[in-house]
Order: C-alpha cells, then structure tokens, then sequence
C-alpha cells in the first residue's frame, strides 16, 4: 500500500521505518528535509500536499496543534489538493477538540479520518508493539485497523473522533506521575547502603512499579551516578505538554487533578534544573538527589 507519513520526528521515523519493513511503499515529508532523507527505503516528499499525493493512506505525527493545523491546512499542506476518498491517520497526542476540528476538515475534503495516539516510544513503534487508541466512525476504524494493527500490539476503537485523545490522556497519567513518584522514593532511600543498580532493580520488581520500570531502570542508576542514561526516547518538554493538555482538558469537563496539577510543577522545576530535553526519567533522578546533604 501507498502511505505517507508527515511528520519525521523520533515516533514519526520509527512508524515509517516500520512501515517499510512490512512492505509498504512509503513516502516522508518533514519541515526539516535532513530528517526526511534520513529514512532509509522512504520516497522523500517536498511539501505535504506532494506526500498526500503520492499515497492512499497519510499518518500524521506532529508536535502539537500548531503544527497539525500548519500542516494540515497551509497552502502547500496535506488539504491542498484533491485527496477526496484517501484516508488520513493522526497519531498525534493532542485535545480531543483538535482532533474534532481536524476530521471536520478532512471530511469536508471528502477524506476519511481516524485519530490514533499512542502508547508506547520509538523501541516499540519500531517493533511494531505500541498501544493504539482509535477514536473514529466505525467504517473508517475498520479501514485503518490492517495498517494499525502492523504498528500496534493493542488495538482499542474508543469511539468516535475525540475518543482516542481522552483515553491516551488516561493512559499517560499515571505514569507522568509515576516518574516524580520515584524520585521521591529513590530520595527517601539515598542514605542507604545500595548500589543504584540493584536499588532500581528492586524497585522496579516491586508491585508499585510501572511497566517502562525495568527498561529506564539501568539509565536512572546510571544518572543516580552522574553518567549518561543513553538515548532519548521521551522528554521531559513532552511530559510537561501532555499534562497541561490533560489539565486543559479536565477543566473542561469540570473535573479536578490534584495530583497531576502538582506533578507538573516537579516536572517544570527539573526543566528549569536539567533540561525540558532530557529523558523523562531525569525526573527521578532529579528529585532523588534535590536537597540531599
């Protein structure tokens, strides 16, 4: 199948790589060539309107809503010339409000439309292991789901457009918390006697450890020492968006999130001590040695 994909960032890459490697014909675009280029087996696309061109289905992995309308609806973009009956996938984690006014957009086109963040970094987009949360009609969910299902080892249809948002929201959560939820354990037990390796190997066998644990566990020991945690496959500017997106969203629907409310501000603080480019895991280690004697 013909896709494209816009949007060649770390995810954006992955997907595309992964793409090609079941075999798809695949074409890129992204507002910085080099990155594009850099796909091996990827056609390379000049504008988004050449890419929605070029391809049957287009995937849509952008930073923010910015960028989505930008991309999307510039005069060069992906809705710029005739794409009525292609198919358009935005895996973007974005307000369900966007991804409302998005499908409107496309519809008006005469495209289809189907929202997909997901769960899961680069490692398992590559491996095709991430967790996809649809929100779509049930016609286009049923056209999208071959494709997904090469990217994703969990496929979920939450219902329709704005649906997917709100449950990667719920997803996200708990571990955006979870990460300041370990410094602090990990400040708690800096006194003690343990190597930082075995320490987080402890920690991540416990029952209050969350999945990623065992993955991140050796790049925080490493960072609990003053070396390098290795490659970036989530930052903290990334963990910082999503929960005021989540904040944003809360209000509008008259809910509270206390705890999300306060972790944020740990995040913002580490931003403003580390780096908002940093691994998100820098949170913990962060906060296991902040006003340590």
């Amino acid at each position: 199948m013909r896709i494209g994909v816009a949007g060649i960032g770390k995810m954006g890459a992955a997907l595309a790589a992964r793409l090609i490697e079941v075999g798809h014909d695949v074409a890129v675009w992204n507002r910085t060539p080099d990155k594009a280029k850099a796909v091996a087996g990827a056609t390379v696309a000049a504008t988004p309107a050449e890419l929605a061109q070029r391809a049957d289905v287009i995937i849509s992995s952008l930073t923010d809503a910015a960028a989505l309308d930008a991309v999307y609806k510039e005069p060069s973009g992906l809705l710029s010339g005739d794409v009525a009956g292609k198919l358009f996938i935005d895996m973007s984690t974005v307000l369900p409000a966007t991804e409302v006014a998005l499908a409107e957009a496309v519809r008006r086109k005469g495209a289809a439309f189907v929202e997909c963040p997901v769960g899961g970094s680069t490692g398992p987009a590559r491996q095709g292991k991430l967790i996809g949360l649809m929100g779509a009609d049930a016609a286009d969910a049923a056209r999208a789901r071959p494709i997904l299902e090469q990217l994703c080892r969990r496929l979920e249809h939450a219902g329709p457009v704005g649906s997917g948002a709100v449950l990667k929201f719920a997803v996200n959560l708990p571990l955006m918390v979870y990460w300041q939820a370990l410094g602090e354990a990990l400040a708690l037990a800096h006194a003690l006697p343990v190597d930082p390796g075995r320490l987080m190997d402890l920690l991540s066998d416990t029952s209050g450890a969350a999945t990623i644990a065992k993955v991140r566990a050796p790049g925080i020991a490493a960072m609990l020492k003053g070396g390098d945690p290795g490659p970036v496959t989530f930052n903290v500017d990334g963990g910082i968006k999503d929960m005021q997106a989540m904040l944003d969203e809360a209000k509008s629907r008259g809910i509270e999130l206390p705890l999300v409310d306060k972790t944020l501000a740990c995040y913002e603080e580490t931003k403003r001590h580390r780096s908002g480019a940093a691994e998100i895991s820098t949170v913990s280690a962060y906060w296991a040695s902040r006003g340590q004697r």
